[in-house]
């Protein structure tokens, strides 16, 4: 639906149509008039040498003519594209319009590749803390003569190593599983178990 121009513009596409008008006209006119020159006419009143050199100087003139309608209808073309970009403004909303949709849905198909990389990442980041997590942990070192890991008391032993009791190493002869230590009454110097003597020497009590 066409809309109805101001005024000033009217007059201004009416002198372009105008201006386009004359300056077609002009060219084809000089172009008739300088084919006509080419004639050779049999009867004149002056002499061949001048009618020469009048045909010569018109053709030049008219050449010139029509230099100067094709120079303006150049003009012509370069004022109209002005007056397309600068006055067209429904033109230009439409290409500005057509610009953001197009860069609008650039923008959303990055979004969507973006959130589809997120995805795939925290999927495969997922994947890796389940292997992660799940994969077989290495047993602690077993205790000595390839036994059992020993969790009974460490410390300091409590007597002679050749009388490590079942609770681990730091017990006595039949020593507390806890790894404590007897009483020193019970124990003689070289660690010997309940029922000897400070000397060493088996009680005779009974």
């Amino acid at each position: 639906m066409s809309r109805a121009l101001p005024q000033s513009k009217e007059a201004l596409l009416q002198s372009f149509n105008k201006r386009l008008k004359d300056d077609v006209r002009s060219i084809l006119d000089n172009f008739t008039e300088i084919v006509k020159t080419a004639k050779v006419e049999e009867e004149s009143q002056v002499s061949r040498t001048t009618q020469s050199e009048q045909d010569h100087y018109e053709m030049h003139v008219r050449a010139s003519n029509i230099v100067r309608a094709g120079e303006s209808l150049t003009k012509l073309v370069s004022e109209l594209k002005q007056f397309l970009i600068l006055n067209d403004f429904a033109a230009v909303n439409e290409a500005v319009a057509q610009r953001a949709a197009h860069l609008r849905t650039t923008h959303e198909e990055c979004d969507r590749k973006l959130v589809s990389l997120r995805d795939d990442i925290a999927t495969d980041l997922y994947e890796l803390e389940e292997e992660f997590y799940s994969s077989w942990i290495p047993e602690p070192p077993a205790g000595p003569e390839g036994g059992p890991p020993q969790c009974g008391g460490g410390g300091e032993p409590g007597g002679d190593r050749g009388s490590q009791g079942p609770g681990g190493v730091g017990g006595v002869g039949g020593g507390d599983p806890t790894g404590a230590t007897a009483p020193a009454a019970f124990l003689g110097p070289r660690g010997g178990g309940p029922g000897s003597l400070g000397d060493g020497r088996p009680s005779h009590a009974q």
